[in-house]
């Protein structure tokens, strides 16, 4: 035997033996002791001086070293942030030193303890206090080895808890209670209780060691069982986490949770047979926590031989050590090492986090990224808030050598062990939520990114609501966070917030009793004796108002009532509290057993307990959808909880070596089905054992079919949850009325009920979940029928909810614009409609829904309002309606020009057809001012101008802010005729709504194309004098320069006269010169006075006097001004197109005291050449309106400009700035970019020359304005998909994919691409495939709900075909399809024919359910082809669909014949004509052009000859034509300023009659003709294209034709441009130009 023991302790064996005798003889075995003995003693004293001492000791003498080597760094002097770094590491050796010193004592010690025993030295007195090891007097050489092979280990592991071993055990010994604080990884779990068994401490009793969770109990208890196996006696370690009366404490450790300890105090109050109690993780404040403190507390008065040791892992336990009469605070610190905190200001701002990712989380991933890219190896762990934000991370983050890991509470136990794994050549990088801030210790983490914000759930009392928000984690959170990094070496935390925001975070993490609802504290409470809750002893006491809520939610289930003034448990109650579950949990199952359903109530409680985590939907977009259609298989239709009871059956009735692969195949957590079967196997042994109920084997209700069960169950769950009855309220905006409170709340997405489209009258619901939008979670659907029989009764009248639920009324037939309009600029109208209704009605929840798909409107009104709100809503479509049908736009018939001198206006309108035509210059709008434009109700001031001026609005333009430049400015209405618009503009100022309404004439048509020119236009300053001159001019120099230059001045003559030159008696810097000619302009003087001196002169100016032009007789307006100026340059330009000036002129009225005349030239900036030459020949021009005087000066510098949105900007935003650049090394030239107020870019351009600006400006364009998708393929109805949430998100994800920028213009349906060539290459393939297979897609969708379709249609179809529809693949193997459980509906990828047989196949299955269903047979046919519809578009008057195509066809033919006016609908018997909404939509604004002068052409050819067309070639202009009895009048063009007799319709001929003026003309043709005037004249040429005569007076030999044509005058070559025809000359004719 002693041979056996030297072979063990030598290692050859590793067993232990154990000695069988046969025949006792006592001399023998006390040899065998005596000589065992002195081998033990041998062995222990090696031990002291053994291996692993020695290797301590190097350790230490190696700490020692370096020690010496700090301190002679610190001796030679350091700069003062590298001295701080050294000093602080000498700190952290002396204090490592100090531990090391004190765990070679700690292992003498227990050695000694050991030797003492061996030696029978037990029964003295220990001289260093209380004994660390205690032995039984008989040797247990088993033990003993055991004992010394653990010593050996523990001083080998090092944990920081082993060097003050002995001075907890004193401190323990000495005193009652003890807050022992330890941080993560010293030990203080698996070591302190071992401690206490071995030292004796804890007497003969048990050591309880209390933990918040069951998992951390149970992994506890395994490894201190590991630890010490062979210490003690066996099942010594135990782990218990039910309570039961039947058990007894009979180990001694045990590892309990801290609920499973309350259960023990309720059954004995005085926790016989228990010496020490450790509550460990008193840190986390968990609710039982707090209430077993207050009980031990008042138990530890009555046992002081019973010790309390209080565990927290962080340093915030002082308010425990103050609560437990200031007992002692020991620290142990953890084995860390420095981490260095670094502050990084976040890049995205304090954006809000209402949107769906928040501003902190792309500043986490961009940290993380800067990390990977730029420190040493080390795995990274980042901290956010959900499982949704980590996995959006996991999905973006991405590089080679890294591999990304998600970790948070939903993952499954594979996935959560990847991150303890390890990827040789690749980096960790760990996205977690909180779950990794203390559960969790993961090797290798260096770099810690701590986003300081978590998720934290609280129950408001005053709404009954939990409310889950994301807020600041607490100051103690952040360093536990910054504490990951330093578990192995020193590491770095890089915290997203300011040093600052941890200063004012909260110091501790708030107790959870403040944050819960408190119905399990209460009833814990009340089970102790407590008559008045409040007055309990808390740590953290409640508020108030939670502990009274908690109190009347247990009156309500019948656990709790009211006696001699003070609550008493029930006897409902009592069980309740033995169940030691939630009491609506626990109310549950004892219902449930009352009516022979104990099962399904065993399991109801259990799946409610665990409803958040049962369905496993995690990953990417495409696993969750999944997800989803798997989850459809267990949907019942009477809602979660008995969804959730059918997935455990079918659970149940899995082999349990398939579970988790079951599991996994349903996306079911396996993790959480096994928590629930805990604890219906925790219940059960508690019903049986203190309830003394026998529990049912078997399952009565059966989910496949509806029965009586279900309405018991119904029955059951509403009594357990009648304080959370909800009701619904017929609008599916506002959802369900909480009953009780009042408060409108939804049902949660992922309820069952929505998968079968169902809304039932009543539910019950477990929680209100605020995130923030309030949602109701675990719902069932409840009878009315079982509310009067429910005792307690209920604590409302629930047959008055009945009467006050909003009926649903239905409006159809509208179109779609109509709908929009009704609904305005962002619902606007809508809104205010909704706000006004429910203020009349004096009713918050009436509510107004616009379904523009289905044409319909849908009220929500109670009975007893609901036909005044389909009165007034009817009203307000009606105007809508009767404006839709009136509407036209009012087209110039040649674009303007100028701003003051409009020209003739047609209002194009229903039909296509011109409902006016104004040729006198009336006004036919007017402009609506008032001060207080919010206060104006739209529709009434409509009615109100309609009704005054007894016309008919045709238009209504109403300015949005961002349009508004007047603040006052409501908009423009536009009148059918004169007389109305002038009879509301005579208003002038009138009383509206308490304040003026300020009406003015305008003559601008809204309806006109303003954008005038195909690219961004030229803009030119010139000025003339408006005051005549009073012959003195003032010259600006330096002051110095003065006397020189008067003697330069002296016999001065300018514009041949002799001028006086004499210093300024005002200014010192100024000469006068008097004397000038009063024509003369400031450029005459300039020109002669600096060739008369060297000196420089900074300005020179002429003094005009006070008497203006205007005062003249015949003075001209601005108006006047601007039609000459246009004259002057019209004569210069080329007139290719008499509907899109090349040019237009802006004069502006000039105030009283203005000295000059200013005006804008706009060229289009196609003609930068012309526009040079047309401003060179106007400069010192005279107007033929002014006097000699008033010369034109020319301002030679142009600008122009380019604008993009700022997503494009920044798609584009490198190559812009590179232009940019290039464009500022120009000689010449002015860039600059700069933002606009709403956000958007823009690069103004300036130069010197016209031609420059459009050199420089031509790549900005090409950047800026992007690339236009223009393919046939995508049509307006493909692009309406871009309408859709799936459009938009397939816009964002070519986005993501390709880095370029894609505008979806809404309005004019136009799609751009933005970003660098390559990537809009890239861009647009993928835009125009994807967008065209997701139209494809649309069209082929089958829908499960609506109609006749029978709720359960959906699950019918997975259960019959699969989640992933593979059987519905097998009937029809030449498709695919996938189903959509959101919005129930069947997408197929295959032919057009193959949706026919699915619909038959789906029509088949809803047959078979026994639901009546109708088949539709809807005529699709066009009323034109008489073919399907295709392309489908529906007239807004009528709502028929026609093919687009074909109403196309309609447009172009009435556009190349100029007949089928008025354009109407051709469907049988209809005949309403097309509205302008209708054209505007199908036509683009070139097409819709081209149509209006085709109802022009109409117009004018329909007249009856009383409207003419000018009679110069293809010019638009229109003239009335005089009546034969009448003389003619003289017309003069505004586009060609032709002038033509408007009865003969030749040139105007004043002072002679049509007669007179037609026989002089056919008198002698050839004398009068064109042919004989140009005889003989050189300068009188016939321009080779059209043959117009053309008369050359002066300039070069460039010359364009009438017809637009380019003229080489030499040669008669004709050209298309004027630089094509300049080169010719150049390179022809040597002409210098």
């Amino acid at each position: 035997m002693v041979e056996l023991w030297r072979f063990i302790f030598d290692g050859v064996l590793d067993l232990i033996p154990w000695l069988r005798e046969n025949v006792k003889v006592e001399s023998d075995k006390d040899e065998l002791r005596e000589n065992l003995r002195g081998l033990f003693l041998e062995k222990a004293r090696e031990l002291i001086e053994g291996g692993a001492v020695k290797k301590c000791e190097r350790k230490l003498g190696n700490l020692v070293d370096e020690i010496k080597g700090v301190s002679r760094m610190l001796a030679k002097g350091l700069q003062i942030g590298v001295a701080n770094a050294v000093w602080g590491r000498k700190e952290g050796l002396l204090r490592e030193k100090e531990v090391v010193v004190k765990r070679l004592a700690e292992f003498r010690k227990g050695m000694r303890c050991v030797i003492e025993h061996l030696e029978g030295k037990d029964e003295e007195g220990f001289e260093e206090g209380v004994r660390v090891i205690r032995f039984e007097r008989e040797f247990n050489w088993s033990r003993l080895w055991r004992i010394m092979k653990r010593e050996c280990a523990r001083l080998d592991d090092g944990l920081p808890i082993y060097a003050y071993r002995s001075e907890i055990l004193n401190d323990i010994h000495r005193q009652q209670i003890m807050v022992l604080i330890g941080e993560t990884g010293s030990g203080k779990s698996t070591q302190l209780v071992q401690f206490l068994a071995d030292s004796g401490v804890a007497t003969s009793e048990s050591v309880i060691c209390t933990q918040p969770r069951k998992l951390a109990a149970m992994s506890l208890t395994q490894r201190v069982e590991e630890e010490s196996h062979g210490c003690y006696q066996d099942s010594s370690v135990t782990c218990s986490l039910s309570y039961s009366s039947a058990r007894r404490l009979s180990s001694k450790i045990i590892f309990m949770t801290d609920h499973c300890l309350l259960q023990q105090y309720l059954n004995d109050k005085k926790l016989s047979g228990i010496s020490c109690i450790i509550v460990d993780e008193a840190h986390e404040r968990s609710l039982n926590t707090d209430i077993l403190l207050a009980v031990l507390k008042n138990l530890l008065r009555q046992r002081t031989d019973l010790r309390l040791v209080i565990m927290s892992a962080t340093a915030d336990a002082q308010q425990l050590a103050d609560y437990f009469y200031g007992c002692r605070t020991f620290h142990v610190s953890g084995r860390t090492f420095p981490v260095d905190i670094k502050y990084v200001s976040r890049e995205h701002g304090d954006v809000s986090n209402s949107g769906v990712i928040a501003s902190y989380v792309y500043d986490v991933m961009s940290v993380v990224t800067e990390i990977h890219k730029t420190e040493e190896e080390g795995a990274i762990l980042a901290f956010l808030t959900s499982q949704t934000e980590v996995e959006w991370v996991c999905d973006r983050f991405t590089a080679s050598s890294a591999i990304c890991l998600p970790l948070h509470g939903k993952l499954s136990h594979e996935d959560q062990r990847r991150v303890f794994q390890d990827y040789p050549g690749k980096r960790k990088v760990i996205f977690a939520t909180n779950v990794a801030e203390t559960s969790l210790t993961i090797p290798g983490v260096k770099y810690v990114v701590d986003s300081g914000m978590v998720k934290e759930s609280r129950f408001e009392p005053s709404s009954g609501m939990n409310l889950l928000r994301v807020c600041r984690v607490s100051q103690s959170s952040a360093n536990q966070r910054a504490g990951r990094a330093g578990r192995t070496e020193p590491g770095n935390c890089y915290r997203i917030y300011s040093e600052m925001d941890y200063q004012s975070m909260e110091i501790h993490h708030e107790p959870e009793i403040c944050r819960v609802h408190l119905g399990v504290a209460v009833l814990r409470i009340l089970a102790l004796g407590v008559k008045n809750v409040k007055d309990f002893d808390f740590v953290d006491a409640p508020h108030t108002e939670a502990i009274e809520m908690a109190i009347k939610n247990l009156i309500q289930l019948g656990a709790v009532t009211m006696k001699n003034d003070a609550y008493e448990l029930t006897r409902e109650g009592r069980d309740l509290v033995k169940l030691g579950i939630e009491p609506r949990l626990g109310k549950m199952v004892l219902q449930s057993f009352g009516h022979r359903l104990g099962r399904e109530g065993l399991i109801l409680a259990a799946v409610m307990a665990n409803s958040s985590s049962i369905f496993c939907r995690i990953g990417s977009e495409q696993e969750k959808q999944k997800s989803d259609r798997l989850k459809v298989q267990f949907c019942h239709p009477n809602g979660d909880l008995f969804t959730l009871l059918a997935v455990y059956k079918a659970w149940e009735d899995v082999p349990k070596e398939q579970k988790n692969s079951w599991c996994w195949s349903n996306s079911i957590n396996a993790k959480s089905m096994r928590r629930c079967s805990e604890m219906v196997h925790d219940l059960e042994s508690c019903l049986q054992n203190d309830l003394n109920i026998i529990i049912p084997s078997y399952w009565r209700w059966n989910p496949q079919m509806l029965s009586e069960n279900d309405g018991i169950l119904k029955r059951v769950i509403l009594s357990a949850l009648a304080e959370n009855v909800a009701v619904y309220s017929g609008y599916d905006q506002l959802g369900y009325e909480v009953v009780l409170s009042g408060k409108h709340v939804q049902l949660h997405p992922s309820c069952t009920l929505l998968s079968f489209g169902q809304r039932p009258e009543w539910v019950v619901f477990g929680d209100i979940l605020s995130v923030p939008t309030e949602y109701m979670v675990c719902v069932t659907a409840v009878d009315s029928k079982h509310f009067p029989s429910l005792c307690p009764p209920l604590l409302f009248d629930f047959s008055k909810k009945d009467q006050e639920k909003l009926q649903k009324i239905p409006l159809t037939g509208f179109g779609t614009m109509l709908l929009k309009r009704f609904c305005g600029k962002s619902n606007s109208y809508l809104h205010n409609l909704v706000s006004y209704v429910r203020a009349e009605c004096m009713d918050k929840r009436i509510g107004i829904e616009v379904n523009v798909d289905d044409n319909m409107v849908v009220l929500y009104a109670s009975s007893q309002h609901v036909d005044k709100v389909f009165r007034i809503v009817k009203e307000s479509l009606d105007f809508e309606h009767k404006l839709l049908n009136q509407e036209c736009i009012d087209k110039y018939l040649f674009n303007a020009a100028g701003s003051a001198a409009a020209p003739p206006v047609a209002l194009f309108g229903p039909g296509a057809q011109i409902k006016h035509l104004e040729l006198h210059k009336r006004c036919l709008s007017v402009d609506i001012f008032h001060p207080s434009l919010s206060s104006i109700d739209d529709k009434k001031l409509l009615m109100f101008l309609e009704q005054y001026s007894k016309g008919i609005i045709c238009g209504v333009h109403k300015l949005s802010g961002q349009d508004n430049e007047e603040n006052d400015k409501w908009g423009r209405v536009t009148f059918l005729s004169p007389d109305a618009a002038q009879k509301v503009a005579d208003l002038s100022v009138v009383d509206y709504n308490g304040a003026p309404l300020k009406v003015l004439a305008s003559r601008i048509a809204l309806g006109s194309d303003h954008k005038l020119f195909s690219v961004p236009p030229l803009k030119a300053k010139v000025s003339w004098p408006r005051m005549p001159s009073k012959g003195v001019a003032i010259v600006k120099c330096d002051p110095n320069d003065v006397p020189f230059m008067l003697d330069d001045f002296s016999n001065l003559v300018i514009g041949g006269r002799s001028v006086r030159c004499e210093a300024s008696l005002n200014y010192d810097d100024s000469i006068r010169v008097a004397g000038l000619d009063k024509e003369l302009t400031e450029a005459d003087i300039f020109d002669v006075l600096s060739i008369s001196t060297n000196r420089k002169i900074l300005d020179a100016f002429i003094i005009r006097g006070h008497t203006t032009i205007e005062q003249h007789p015949s003075h001209p307006s601005h108006i006047i001004c601007e039609e000459a100026l246009l004259r002057e340059l019209f004569s210069i330009m080329p007139k290719r197109n008499h509907q899109a000036n090349c040019v237009r002129v802006q004069v502006f009225s000039p105030q009283p005291k203005d000295a000059t005349m200013r005006a804008v030239i706009t060229f289009d900036g196609n003609l930068h050449l012309e526009a040079a030459k047309a401003l060179e020949l106007i400069e010192g021009k005279v107007l033929p309106c002014c006097l000699p005087w008033q010369k034109m000066k020319c301002h030679q510098l142009f600008h122009s400009s380019v604008s993009c949105p700022a997503p494009a900007y920044y798609a584009i935003k490198d190559q812009l700035n590179s232009l940019l650049a290039s464009a500022k090394r120009r000689r010449g030239v002015e860039c600059s970019l700069e933002k606009n107020e709403n956000g958007s870019y823009r690069v103004k351009i300036s130069a010197n020359a016209t031609k420059t600006v459009a050199e420089v400006r031509m790549p900005f364009e090409r950047l800026m304005r992007g690339k236009l998708i223009s393919q046939t393929s995508i049509s307006a109805s493909v692009l309406q998909n871009l309408f859709s949430w799936d459009g938009t998100m397939l816009i964002k994800s070519i986005q993501r994919e390709t880095g370029a920028y894609i505008l979806f213009d809404r309005h004019n349906l136009v799609v751009r691409i933005f970003g660098p060539s390559d990537r809009i290459d890239m861009a647009e393939q993928k835009f125009v495939r994807c967008i065209t297979d997701l139209h494809e897609r649309k069209q082929l969708k089958i829908y499960l709900r609506g109609g006749s379709c029978p709720s359960d249609l959906m699950k019918r179809v997975v259960q019959k075909f699969g989640p992933d529809l593979h059987g519905l693949k097998k009937l029809i193997p030449v498709a695919d399809f996938s189903l959509n459980t959101k919005h129930h509906f069947i997408s197929i990828d295959g032919a057009r024919d193959v949706k026919q047989q699915v619909e038959e196949i789906i029509f088949e299955i809803a047959e078979t359910s026994g639901h009546p269903s109708e088949r539709i047979d809807d005529d699709n046919s066009c009323p034109i082809c008489l073919c399907e519809v295709e392309d489908p578009y529906m007239l807004e008057g009528c709502t028929h669909k026609f093919c687009r195509s074909c109403l196309l066809e309609q447009c172009d033919s009435a556009i190349r014949t100029r007949e089928g006016f008025p354009m109407v609908c051709t469907h049988q018997g209809c005949g309403v004509p097309f509205l302008l909404a209708d054209l505007k939509s199908l036509l683009t604004a070139e097409k819709l052009e081209d149509l209006f002068r085709a109802s022009l052409g109409a117009f004018v050819a329909g007249s009856g000859g009383t409207y003419r067309f000018c009679p110069s070639p293809d010019c638009p202009s229109v003239y009335c034509v005089t009546d034969l009895g009448d003389i003619g009048d003289q017309f003069i063009c505004g586009a060609c300023y032709t002038e033509t007799c408007t009865r003969c319709h030749l040139e105007y001929h004043p002072y002679l009659s049509c007669e007179r003026y037609k026989e002089f003309k056919d008198e002698d043709p050839e004398y009068h003709s064109l042919h004989k005037w140009s005889l003989g004249k050189d300068n009188v040429k016939k321009c080779p294209g059209c043959k117009f005569t053309i008369e050359k007076i002066e300039g070069c030999n460039h010359m364009e034709c009438k017809c637009g044509r380019h003229v080489c005058w030499v040669c008669l070559e004709i050209f298309d441009n004027s630089s094509d025809c300049y080169q010719h000359l150049r390179s022809v004719h040597q002409d210098d130009i």
